[in-house]
């Protein structure tokens, strides 16, 4: 059977540079904290435990400590409170994730409504949203639009969490269009995303099986994976290769792997292993 890797698996700069951020800022002599996990990869969050770095709940007293703010980023209303604790900041947001945060502020000061299509527990969209001074209005999917809210608008400021699904997002944007007087719409998904999407929208149709590699809890590996899965149903999505069974290969003569942007080369390599040595069995 042949395996075909998508060019695109795997990290992509921003959780790269958070990790490598993570990794110098854990050799300082200051203890670090970080407000949740760096990146949703659990190998990922192991490796960075094990480097000493602690995961808090809230902030407390932060005199001689450290605070990695995440590839996601954080509120203003966070960092005001880290600093005014006495917390020594690291910055490991995404520089994409900083230039969402640039916009929306501008778009404000412009009079705009600020409209985020993202998940809405996100904490990429709640640090997005936390810039702001004013209420922004999040929507999460075609079905959860306040269309009665929006058609008192004037105008609007549209901004999309950097790893959202860029059809879905425009499905939206026409509807917005035509309910909101004037509405300025900026595509903030980052461009690791849109590799990842645009080759699981060609890999599914040239390959029997597909393996998506990523943990449950990311948000831009299960875009990936509902993709894979509404072109070819022999679709499967994995943490590790652990997960990966045999009879997903059956009769299959070729298998797509692609993996979402928060899986380590580690796990992509261990599950591309997997896959050889069932099929040499």
């Amino acid at each position: 059977m042949k395996v075909n890797l998508a060019n695109s698996a795997g990290f992509c700069f921003g959780v790269r540079r958070a990790i490598n951020i993570a990794i110098e800022t854990a050799k300082t002599n200051q203890p670090v904290f970080m407000l949740g996990d760096i990146v949703h990869n659990e190998e990922v969050v192991k490796r960075i435990q094990e480097s000493g770095i602690k995961k808090t709940d809230r902030l407390c007293a932060g005199k001689g400590k450290t605070l990695l703010i995440r590839a996601h980023g954080c509120s203003n209303k966070t960092l005001r409170r880290a600093k005014k604790l006495g917390y020594s900041i690291i910055d490991a947001t995404c520089p994409t994730v900083k230039e969402i945060h640039a916009i929306v502020k501008k778009l404000e000061n412009q009079g705009f409504k600020i409209v985020v299509i993202g998940d809405k527990f996100h904490d990429e969209v709640k640090g997005i949203v936390g810039q702001l001074k004013t209420k922004a209005i999040i929507i999460d999917s075609l079905e959860n639009i306040p269309i009665k809210k929006l058609k008192l608008l004037r105008k609007a400021g549209v901004v999309v969490q950097s790893t959202q699904n860029l059809d879905k997002v425009l499905k939206i944007i026409r509807i917005l269009r035509k309910n909101v007087e004037e509405l300025e719409f900026h595509n903030t998904i980052c461009k690791p995303t849109r590799s990842k999407q645009n080759e699981v929208k060609v890999m599914p149709l040239k390959n029997d099986v597909m393996i998506i590699i990523g943990s449950k809890t990311s948000a831009n590996t299960r875009r990936i994976y509902e993709i894979s899965k509404s072109l070819n149903k022999r679709s499967y999505w994995v943490n590790s290769s652990r997960e990966i069974k045999k009879s997903w290969l059956a009769k299959a003569k070729n298998a797509g792997i692609t993996a979402g942007a928060s899986t380590p080369e580690s796990t992509i390599k261990e599950v591309l292993q997997k896959i050889k040595t069932l099929c040499a069995a």
